[in-house]
């Protein structure tokens, strides 16, 4: 598949002319202008190249890490599945891990529970040396 780079540097710069960035929470769900990537790296879809991502830190007002959230469920450790809005099972993609803009963040979806938020962060550092 041949990646249109333009279109999503045209849509980057829309979202970077953003003045202000939303109020957001570790734990939250959003779907995040993460636009065309390299190689395996995850890419947003659609025009607006979003992808549904949850915030794992939070670091102050303007950026925060988090991971892209895919529908396929993968049994390895570097991916963690929970049912979102009980509804559909969600998988975080762990070995994805990204520090992002809050200018990139469109729209809120919901939130991870507190219980699993605590077992994917255990996850994550158990992937660590």
């Amino acid at each position: 598949m041949i990646k249109d780079f333009k279109k999503w540097h045209e849509k980057k710069a829309e979202v970077d002319q953003i003045d202000k960035r939303p109020f957001f929470h570790e734990r939250e769900i959003w779907y995040c202008y993460l636009g065309l990537n390299v190689g395996f790296e995850q890419d947003g879809k659609g025009t607006d190249f979003i992808r549904p991502v949850l915030i794992i830190r939070k670091f102050n007002n303007e950026i925060f890490w988090c991971v892209p959230l895919i529908r396929t469920n993968k049994k390895t450790p570097y991916y963690f599945s929970f049912t979102f809005e009980n509804k559909n099972i969600s998988v975080a993609i762990l070995s994805q891990i990204r520090l992002v803009d809050a200018r990139r963040l469109g729209y809120r979806i919901g939130d991870m529970t507190e219980k699993e938020f605590e077992l994917l962060k255990q996850k994550i550092k158990d992937l660590l040396p």
